[in-house]
């Protein structure tokens, strides 16, 4: 929100249009209007943005045109400098499936990590579309979140395909039983009951 105002006073219909015009909803979750509104009283609140103007018009609800504060600028900057150079780890929901993939049977995530990659490859497919579907004469640098997003799709069908190759050869795999026996050890290490964990069933 911060950095739409930065371009120039809106409001908040011209944001939501703006967002989905410019393709940056693939980036911005904006599928829940009422989140667009609770953002923008916050930063209303905080003293980042402020009202402009209220914009009257027969043919539309009343609209207030929010502007940046001076305090508001300095925080956009602050914040879009410090995510665009500092990495961070942003918990994504993949990894932790990953962290219990263990869990499965090793044909199983196979043919689940099969099912991805096919997603994956059509997602590819997706975003080189929207390379350069519509953004003939634009400048590269309003597309690079883009280019960003088809970077790290095409690096995980390489990665998926790998692995998937690795489980299907059997060079990649484990007994669940051996799973449960390594956590029940584990849970008694860390102060739990002894024998917790032990006689493991396999879920079904």
């Amino acid at each position: 929100m911060l950095s739409l105002l930065g371009a120039g006073p809106l409001h908040p219909y011209g944001m939501r249009r703006l967002i989905k015009t410019w393709g940056k909803d693939e980036v911005v979750n904006i599928g829940e209007r009422a989140n667009l509104y609770k953002t923008i009283r916050r930063l209303h609140e905080a003293g980042l943005i402020a009202v402009r103007a209220t914009e009257r018009d027969q043919q539309y609800p009343e609209r207030t045109v929010y502007e940046l504060t001076e305090e508001g600028r300095r925080t956009w900057m602050a914040w879009l400098t410090d995510m665009l150079a500092s990495p961070r780890n942003e918990y994504p929901a993949f990894p932790a499936a990953l962290s219990f993939a263990m869990m499965l049977d090793p044909d199983e995530f196979a043919g689940l990590l099969a099912r991805r990659l096919e997603a994956t490859r059509a997602r590819l497919a997706q975003l080189d579309s929207d390379l350069w579907d519509g953004h003939e004469g634009l400048p590269r640098i309003t597309r690079i979140e883009t280019e960003y997003q088809r970077a790290m799709a095409d690096a995980e069908a390489r990665w998926l395909s790998s692995l998937t190759d690795d489980l299907r050869s059997g060079s990649l795999s484990w007994g669940y039983d051996q799973i449960a026996t390594q956590a029940a050890e584990d849970y008694s290490h860390a102060g739990g009951q002894a024998g917790a964990g032990s006689n493991p069933v396999r879920p079904t």
